[in-house]
Order: structure tokens, then sequence, then C-alpha cells
């Protein structure tokens, strides 16, 4: 593989074990970064643990980390397990420089987490908003960092439901899945607002369709049936994750922030940004994250382009 040098970066990524996730692992690696992968299912990290590890040491052009990633276990529906994973990332000491949010999943009935949020919005977005904040102190300490958050065009058919986030009322899979991939959007125009005077990036990416296992939590005969069109029509993984890995490596893009990226293209305003809504949506979060008081308030009006 060839690409930007990343030796001497750390870089997390979430939703490692499959798909995208897994293609953005194994490019970054043998790009000579320092992985640490964030995963639910522990046969799967430590599986994507060891063939990484091997093709380190089966490579043979000098380049690649000179060690296996690490595994952190959490369940990204589970804010205790989120917690427990930034407080193990801030204890080890070690650098971020890159943080891929990329776990997702999509839910054809409505479920809840052990706090009885809607579990689309919390893998999805809500996850990314807790782990993001948590870790924030460390990418600005090793900064200049990027982050990027994995969203979807999906999100042009999305509403933010601001009286019922949880869609306690009327759910159905698109209406959910929409709404987290625009919160994702929303979340990266407003954090890269208030990293402003910061040398942290925050930048959206979508991957566009992929031949992946998502939806895999969903068992029945349509998962079934789906599965393998998806498997054989979708393009692969590691396609996919190229615009992906543009906008986490390229150095062109290292002081881009807030922006939108599909196709290894820069999809210009993509949408009518709403000020209002974004900082009602960024105050739910928090309340629902269960943060007290805000870590990263936002910037003056006056200070704003």
């Amino acid at each position: 593989m060839t690409g930007t040098d990343m030796q001497g970066c750390v870089c997390l990524i979430t939703g490692a074990t499959d798909g995208h996730g897994k293609a953005m692992a194994l490019d970054l690696t043998a790009r000579g970064a320092d992985l640490i992968l964030l995963a639910r299912n522990r046969e799967k990290a430590l599986a994507v643990q060891d063939e990484i590890a091997k093709a380190n040491v089966d490579r043979r052009d000098g380049r690649g980390s000179a060690k296996p990633p690490e595994v952190i276990l959490a369940d990204l529906g589970s804010g205790e397990e989120i917690d427990l994973a930034i407080e193990t990332i801030l204890a080890s000491g070690r650098p971020l420089h890159l943080l891929v949010n990329n776990a997702g999943l999509v839910g054809l009935k409505r479920e809840t987490n052990e706090a009885g949020l809607e579990l689309t919005l919390a893998v999805n977005y809500l996850a990314m908003f807790r782990l993001t904040l948590g870790l924030l102190s460390r990418l600005e300490k090793s900064a200049p960092a990027r982050i990027v958050n994995i969203s979807s065009d999906s999100y042009r058919v999305g509403r933010i439901h601001l009286d019922d986030l949880q869609l306690e009322n009327g759910y159905n899979l698109a209406k959910a899945y929409s709404q987290s991939k625009l919160a994702i959007l929303y979340f990266t125009i407003e954090l890269s607002r208030r990293l402003r005077n910061s040398k942290v990036v925050a930048n959206a990416v979508d991957p566009g369709p992929v031949a992946s296992n998502i939806g895999a939590n969903n068992p029945g005969l349509a998962y079934r049936l789906a599965r393998p069109m998806i498997q054989k029509l979708f393009p692969s993984a590691r396609r996919a994750a190229r615009t992906a890995l543009m906008v986490a490596t390229d150095p062109d893009l290292a002081e881009i922030s807030g922006q939108y990226y599909r196709s290894l293209k820069l999809r210009a305003k993509p949408l009518e940004f709403d000020a209002e809504l974004s900082e009602r949506l960024w105050q739910q979060s928090l309340a629902l994250c269960g943060i007290e008081g805000d870590p990263l308030p936002p910037m003056p009006e006056s200070a704003r382009d």
C-alpha cells in the first residue's frame, strides 16, 4: 500500500472489526500508524489485531507499525462502557492524533439501551458525541489532530426531531437512521466552530454504499436475504474507505475543518446550517449523555466568520 506516512501517529478507530473500519485500520497500519481499536466483540477484535500484527511482520517494504494495535473493549450502546474506555485511554498517557468515529448500526425495530436511549441514536450519534468530547483534551494536547466522523448521504432525507429525539412516536428504520446521520453532520460542523482556535480539525465523510455486515444486529429473513446482495453489488470496504483515509491523512487537508466529503470530493455547503437547531441539539446531547456543564462552550458570534 502507498499513501501518506503515518509513522508516530496514534489513531483510534471505532467499529474496526469489519467492513469500512477494518479497511481503514489495515491501511493506516500499513502507513506506520499505531492503532487503538475500540470494539464490542472481543473475538472479532482479537482476530483483526492478529491480522494486522501478521501483516506488519510480513511487510517487506520497511513501513508499517512496529507493534500490533491495542484493543479496548466497549459496547458503544453503553454510556458506562464508553466512559470506561475514555478513562483507559486517558490513563495510558498516550497521545492521540486521529479519532475515526466509524461504528454504526441500523435497527429494524425500536430498541433501547440500559439508560433507555433509542439504540440507533445512541450508537450512531451519542456514542460519537460522548467519546469525542471525552477525548478532546488528549486530542488538543497531541495537536495537530484530526477527527473524522462517518456519516451518510441518507442525512438528506433526515430531520432532527428535537421534540422526540428518541422516536418514541412513529419509529421506523429510515427515520431513525437518517436522523442519526444528520445529527452527525450537525455535530461535526458545530464541533468545528467551537474548535476554531485550536489545532484540532473535524470533518464528516460519506463512504457511500459498502459491502459490509452493517445490519447484522437484525436477526431474521430480511437481513439474510439482503446480505448476499449487499456483499455482491456494493463496492468493497477497501474502495469505500478511500475518502475517509484521504480526509484523515492528506497533508493538504490538515487545516480544513467542518466539511463534508464523498467520493474523494468536497461537498460544498451540504446543508443550510441552522445555528439555533445546532445549539439545541448540542444541549440535548449533553443532557442525554449525562455530561454536566459544557466542556466546549460555543465561541461568541462576534468571533465567528
